[in-house]
């Protein structure tokens, strides 16, 4: 009790002047485990059993990334996971390998040392992607491939380590696991999730929601993912490897915003934690004893991976700010590299000194991501302004829109030409500058803050419009004000039919695909210019309209049944019937044609 209060105390203390100050959240969790630890004031004796605990806030936040990324698109991200992956991985370690090399180390301690060093921290770089909203951009997507191939390739380090050594590697400690078992052990663990996670849990979870006690089912929440961790870490696999794979098979089930909110609170506590457990772990009295080494060291090893990254920016298809902004991400040392340097100490391919300096090294680097990043914060904007959300004043209007991209320009101009002045809000500060040039009034800000929603209104307002430019977002905000604001009429841009019934499922009012009608209406003249007259190009495109919207509804029902696999089949079996159908209409009424001075189409 009285560490879980000093824990506390101390991220109350230390995490917001870190803020204020411009230095981001994870280097207050931080510096406030500096503070606390065995090289501060002393107040907490073992940080190493904190950190094993801790490591549960990593396993969480995998778990939560795992809901967001349906099987299909985690399979489209193959090529860049282990492609990408593999790729940054070689090109780190043959940029660090020399350097052991050039200090007289053996060839197997430089090889484990660079692969080791190479992997980054999924719990830093994740926290900041998500901490800035870049998750769905090209460099947030980006470097999660590289984080979760390295998530991967961890094991086999472990195991590399073990081979290159010349005495028997000591027993894992507790939290870490052994592999009880080989490969084919693994792979049916995997394969176990897999089943588990398709054929168990989702009935399991009806069940438990049927019940309608809310506790029972954020307890089973928490059992699913620890006991998946607690699973790969038995037979050696990565915790969080496993709990993200949990997520992904559950990615499909309407359960997933709840699970995502019941997760949350322990997710970002345990994270926390996580951060001040490393914080106390740094052996900064080498500091002390060999400054030259651990300052020179760091500089080298960060600056080596930032090149390694910035180099594979083209590869991955990254350019300007972009590339500069991977390469300072995962350009520090990672979790995952202290269990790797403790495997090489133990099996004597590290001398201990070396691997306790290393080890260091790697803490250390957690602590410039922060800082480098405020570094290219104010290079990208000169005045060093770190720019905050704008305050709304005199919000009296009956529409709040969030989103002022094409579609939600063309919804805010509408609105303007019937008199009706929306309160309008855009994260991207480029999108906002540019549209206040035109004369727009639009708000920097982020929708999905509640407090920037009360200073608009929100509570007033007689509509909501979201067509903010990312459907994973757009969804989770309509799930946050149907759940804060139940009254209030939702209007949506959908991407898809798959996002529109992902809409419907967040009780929006109106969801409208965002080129359903201009393709309808494209169809129509390209109808038109191959021979048919207007009335019945117009009336196949109000045919396809109807169908389509039955369809999705008929869909939505189904996938609350069956598989996604059932679903497409039964779209596709729709779709086929629908245009044989269209098709045999087309062919009767091509025999009246002459008569009804129909134009046919050559």
């Amino acid at each position: 009790m009285t560490q879980a209060i000093l824990f506390l105390l101390a991220a109350l203390v230390f995490v917001p002047l870190a803020v204020r100050a411009g230095l981001g959240s994870v280097l207050g969790y931080l510096v406030a485990g500096m503070v606390i630890g065995p090289v501060g004031f002393g107040l907490v004796s073992d940080p190493t059993a904190i950190l094993h605990v801790s490591e549960l806030g990593v396993v969480l936040m995998l778990f939560v990334i795992g809901l967001e990324l349906e099987p299909q698109r985690l399979w489209a991200m193959r090529t860049a996971v282990f492609g990408g992956g593999a790729l940054q991985m070689l090109v780190c370690a043959a940029l660090l390998m020399p350097l052991g090399l050039l200090l007289g180390w053996t060839w197997q301690a430089s090889l484990v040392a660079a692969l080791a060093l190479s992997l980054s921290s999924t719990a830093i770089a994740v926290a900041i992607l998500q901490e800035r909203n870049l998750m769905p951009r090209p460099v947030g997507q980006t470097g999660f491939a590289m984080l979760l191939f390295q998530d991967i390739a961890a094991i086999p380090l472990l195991a590399l380590a073990a081979v290159l050594g010349t005495a028997a590697p000591a027993a894992p400690e507790a939290g870490h696991g052994a592999a009880h078992g080989g490969v084919l052990l693994q792979a049916a663990a995997i394969a176990g999730v897999i089943v588990i996670g398709r054929h168990v849990a989702y009935p399991a979870m009806r069940f438990v929601a049927r019940i309608q006690v809310r506790e029972l089912f954020t307890g089973f929440a928490l059992l699913l993912v620890l006991g998946v961790a607690a699973l790969m870490d038995y037979v050696g696999l990565s915790m969080g490897l496993g709990a993200f794979l949990a997520g992904v098979l559950l990615a499909s089930s309407e359960y997933r915003h709840a699970l995502e909110n019941d997760i949350l609170p322990f997710k970002g506590l345990l994270l926390g934690l996580f951060f001040i457990a490393v914080g106390m772990s740094m052996q900064l009295g080498l500091l002390l004893t060999a400054p030259l080494q651990v300052i020179v060291g760091l500089v080298l090893v960060v600056a080596l991976k930032a090149l390694g990254l910035w180099l594979l920016g083209p590869v991955a298809r990254l350019t300007g700010s972009q590339r500069s902004l991977l390469a300072i991400l995962l350009s520090q040392v990672g979790e995952f590299a202290f269990v790797v340097l403790a495997a090489a100490k133990a099996s004597s391919v590290l001398p201990a000194a070396t691997a306790d300096l290393l080890t260091l090294i790697a803490a250390l680097s957690m602590v410039t991501t922060p800082l480098l990043l405020i570094a290219f914060d104010r290079r990208s904007r000169p005045d060093g302004d770190d720019r905050p959300a704008d305050t709304i004043e005199d919000a009296e209007s009956p529409v709040l829109l969030a989103g002022f991209g094409r579609y939600g320009q063309i919804v805010a101009r509408t609105l303007l030409s019937a008199g009706i002045k929306p309160t309008v809000i855009d994260h991207d500060a480029d999108t906002v500058d540019s549209a206040r040039r035109f004369g727009f009034k639009v708000h920097f800000g982020d929708a999905s803050q509640p407090d920037l929603l009360r200073a608009a209104g929100v509570g007033k307002a007689r509509a909501f419009v979201i067509a903010i430019d990312d459907a994973a977002q757009a969804t989770r905000l309509a799930h946050e004000l149907h759940e804060s604001h139940p009254d209030l009429p939702i209007v949506a841009r959908a991407f898809d039919a798959v996002h529109e019934m992902d809409l419907v499922d967040a009780h929006v009012h109106h969801a409208q695909r965002e080129v359903l009608e201009s393709s309808l209406r494209s169809a129509r003249a390209t109808l038109e210019l191959l021979g048919f007259d207007r009335f019945h190009a117009r009336q196949l495109a109000d045919d396809f309209r109807r169908h389509t919207v039955k369809a999705v509804r008929q869909a939505r029902t189904a996938r609350q049944e069956d598989d996604r696999d059932d679903i497409i089949k039964r779209m596709r079996e729709a779709r086929e019937e629908f245009e044989r159908q269209m098709q045999e209409d087309l062919a009767q009424q091509r025999q009246h044609a002459p008569a009804k001075g129909w134009n046919q189409p050559d």
